[in-house]
Protein backbone atom coordinates (compact mmCIF):
# COMPACT_ATOMS: atom_id res chain seq x y z
CA UNK A 1 0.00 0.00 0.00
CA UNK A 2 1.51 3.43 -1.37
CA UNK A 3 0.13 5.78 1.50
CA UNK A 4 1.26 5.26 4.80
CA UNK A 5 -1.43 6.88 6.52
CA UNK A 6 -4.12 4.50 4.65
CA UNK A 7 -2.26 1.52 5.73
CA UNK A 8 -2.30 2.84 9.20
CA UNK A 9 -5.77 2.72 8.90
CA UNK A 10 -6.46 -0.29 7.64
CA UNK A 11 -4.65 -1.89 10.42
CA UNK A 12 -6.66 -0.34 12.52
CA UNK A 13 -9.80 -1.24 11.49
CA UNK A 14 -8.22 -4.74 11.30
CA UNK A 15 -7.90 -5.15 14.80
CA UNK A 16 -10.91 -3.29 15.70
CA UNK A 17 -12.69 -6.30 14.00
CA UNK A 18 -10.50 -9.10 15.14
CA UNK A 19 -10.53 -7.74 18.77
CA UNK A 20 -13.99 -8.03 18.50
CA UNK A 21 -14.94 -11.00 16.79
CA UNK A 22 -12.35 -12.80 19.43
CA UNK A 23 -14.69 -11.28 22.48
CA UNK A 24 -17.23 -12.13 21.19
CA UNK A 25 -16.49 -16.04 20.52
CA UNK A 26 -17.10 -15.70 16.37
CA UNK A 27 -13.83 -16.82 15.66
CA UNK A 28 -11.75 -19.53 15.78
CA UNK A 29 -8.39 -20.02 17.91
CA UNK A 30 -6.44 -19.16 14.39
CA UNK A 31 -9.12 -16.07 13.92
CA UNK A 32 -11.42 -17.77 10.97
CA UNK A 33 -15.21 -17.13 11.55
CA UNK A 34 -16.95 -20.40 12.96
CA UNK A 35 -19.86 -19.35 10.66
CA UNK A 36 -18.27 -17.66 7.68
CA UNK A 37 -22.51 -17.01 7.20
CA UNK A 38 -23.49 -15.40 10.40
CA UNK A 39 -24.35 -12.01 10.00
CA UNK A 40 -23.21 -11.21 13.70
CA UNK A 41 -19.95 -11.60 12.38
CA UNK A 42 -17.91 -7.96 12.79
CA UNK A 43 -16.58 -7.26 9.32
CA UNK A 44 -14.75 -4.42 7.54
CA UNK A 45 -17.22 -3.03 5.16
CA UNK A 46 -15.92 -1.85 1.17
CA UNK A 47 -15.40 1.51 0.73
CA UNK A 48 -18.58 3.41 -1.03
CA UNK A 49 -17.44 6.89 -2.15
CA UNK A 50 -19.62 9.20 -1.16
CA UNK A 51 -22.72 7.04 0.58
CA UNK A 52 -19.97 5.85 2.19
CA UNK A 53 -21.37 2.83 4.93
CA UNK A 54 -18.50 3.44 7.62
CA UNK A 55 -15.07 1.27 8.61
CA UNK A 56 -16.23 -1.57 10.52
CA UNK A 57 -20.12 -3.54 10.98
CA UNK A 58 -20.49 -4.86 14.20
CA UNK A 59 -24.17 -5.55 13.93
CA UNK A 60 -26.47 -2.91 15.20
CA UNK A 61 -23.66 -0.74 15.11
CA UNK A 62 -21.37 1.15 12.00
CA UNK A 63 -18.07 1.94 13.75
CA UNK A 64 -15.51 4.75 11.96
CA UNK A 65 -12.34 3.94 13.03
CA UNK A 66 -9.82 6.32 13.65
CA UNK A 67 -5.84 6.22 14.10
CA UNK A 68 -5.03 9.87 14.18
CA UNK A 69 -3.12 11.79 17.29
CA UNK A 70 -5.77 15.12 17.28
CA UNK A 71 -9.29 13.64 18.07
CA UNK A 72 -12.35 15.60 16.44
CA UNK A 73 -14.65 13.25 18.29
CA UNK A 74 -17.95 15.26 18.26
CA UNK A 75 -17.13 15.85 13.74
CA UNK A 76 -16.25 12.24 13.92
CA UNK A 77 -19.21 11.39 15.56
CA UNK A 78 -21.58 13.10 13.15
CA UNK A 79 -19.40 11.00 10.20
CA UNK A 80 -20.58 7.64 11.78
CA UNK A 81 -23.83 8.55 12.53
CA UNK A 82 -24.44 10.04 8.68
CA UNK A 83 -22.39 6.27 7.34
CA UNK A 84 -25.03 4.26 9.99
CA UNK A 85 -27.92 5.70 8.06
CA UNK A 86 -26.20 4.80 4.49
CA UNK A 87 -25.76 1.55 5.51
CA UNK A 88 -29.54 0.92 7.04
CA UNK A 89 -28.14 0.56 10.87
CA UNK A 90 -29.33 2.31 13.69
CA UNK A 91 -26.47 3.25 15.54
CA UNK A 92 -23.07 5.04 14.34
CA UNK A 93 -20.05 4.80 16.93
CA UNK A 94 -16.45 5.70 16.63
CA UNK A 95 -13.02 4.07 17.95
CA UNK A 96 -10.25 6.13 18.04
CA UNK A 97 -7.01 4.36 18.67
CA UNK A 98 -4.77 4.67 21.94
CA UNK A 99 -1.49 5.34 21.19
CA UNK A 100 1.01 2.97 22.11
CA UNK A 101 -1.83 0.60 23.48
CA UNK A 102 -3.62 -2.57 22.11
CA UNK A 103 -6.71 -2.68 20.71
CA UNK A 104 -8.96 -3.32 23.87
CA UNK A 105 -7.60 0.22 25.20
CA UNK A 106 -9.39 1.61 22.10
CA UNK A 107 -11.26 4.85 23.00
CA UNK A 108 -15.55 4.30 21.69
CA UNK A 109 -17.03 7.18 21.31
CA UNK A 110 -21.21 7.44 20.77
CA UNK A 111 -23.47 10.35 20.75
CA UNK A 112 -25.81 11.52 23.73
CA UNK A 113 -29.15 9.86 21.45
CA UNK A 114 -27.09 6.50 20.76
CA UNK A 115 -25.67 5.84 24.57
CA UNK A 116 -29.70 6.60 25.41
CA UNK A 117 -31.04 4.60 22.81
CA UNK A 118 -28.54 1.04 23.47
CA UNK A 119 -29.21 1.86 27.28
CA UNK A 120 -32.96 1.48 27.25
CA UNK A 121 -32.50 -1.51 25.08
CA UNK A 122 -30.46 -2.98 27.80
CA UNK A 123 -33.12 -1.87 30.40
CA UNK A 124 -30.56 0.31 32.47
CA UNK A 125 -30.74 3.49 34.40
CA UNK A 126 -28.13 5.88 33.52
CA UNK A 127 -26.00 4.91 36.61
CA UNK A 128 -26.30 1.48 35.67
CA UNK A 129 -25.23 1.96 32.20
CA UNK A 130 -22.09 4.54 33.78
CA UNK A 131 -21.11 2.09 35.83
CA UNK A 132 -21.44 -1.37 34.51
CA UNK A 133 -19.73 -0.31 31.16
CA UNK A 134 -17.55 2.58 32.54
CA UNK A 135 -19.29 5.01 30.02
CA UNK A 136 -17.22 8.63 31.14
CA UNK A 137 -19.54 11.21 29.58
CA UNK A 138 -18.11 14.51 27.84
CA UNK A 139 -20.11 17.54 27.95
CA UNK A 140 -18.68 20.48 25.63
CA UNK A 141 -20.17 23.84 25.84
CA UNK A 142 -23.96 24.44 25.74
CA UNK A 143 -24.58 22.67 22.28
CA UNK A 144 -25.74 19.61 23.69
CA UNK A 145 -24.92 18.07 19.70
CA UNK A 146 -21.29 17.82 20.71
CA UNK A 147 -21.99 16.09 23.96
CA UNK A 148 -20.64 12.62 23.78
CA UNK A 149 -20.08 9.15 26.02
CA UNK A 150 -16.35 6.96 26.11
CA UNK A 151 -15.29 3.64 26.91
CA UNK A 152 -12.89 1.13 25.76
CA UNK A 153 -13.12 -1.25 23.29
CA UNK A 154 -12.93 -3.94 26.03
CA UNK A 155 -15.94 -2.44 27.73
CA UNK A 156 -18.09 -2.01 24.13
CA UNK A 157 -17.13 -5.65 23.51
CA UNK A 158 -19.55 -6.31 26.70
CA UNK A 159 -21.99 -3.87 25.49
CA UNK A 160 -22.29 -5.34 21.96
CA UNK A 161 -22.79 -9.32 23.48
CA UNK A 162 -25.29 -7.73 26.08
CA UNK A 163 -27.19 -5.60 23.68
CA UNK A 164 -27.15 -8.16 20.98
CA UNK A 165 -28.43 -11.05 23.84
CA UNK A 166 -31.12 -8.54 25.48
CA UNK A 167 -32.83 -7.12 22.29
CA UNK A 168 -32.85 -10.81 20.56
CA UNK A 169 -30.57 -9.43 17.72
CA UNK A 170 -29.82 -13.70 16.60
CA UNK A 171 -26.88 -13.88 19.35
CA UNK A 172 -24.95 -16.50 17.36
CA UNK A 173 -25.01 -20.26 18.83
CA UNK A 174 -20.88 -19.83 18.90
CA UNK A 175 -21.11 -16.97 20.85
CA UNK A 176 -23.14 -18.69 23.95
CA UNK A 177 -20.48 -21.00 25.61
Amino acid sequence: MANPNKAKGTAWESAVRDYLNRSLGLVSDDGRPLDPFDGMTVRRAAQEGARDIGDVHAPPFVLECKDVKAPAVPTWLRQAEREAAHANYPFGAVVHKTRGRGAASGRVHVSVRTWTHVRHGLGMTADDALGLYAWAPTVRGLDSGRWYFTTTLGAFAAVLADYRSTTGMGVSRHAVR
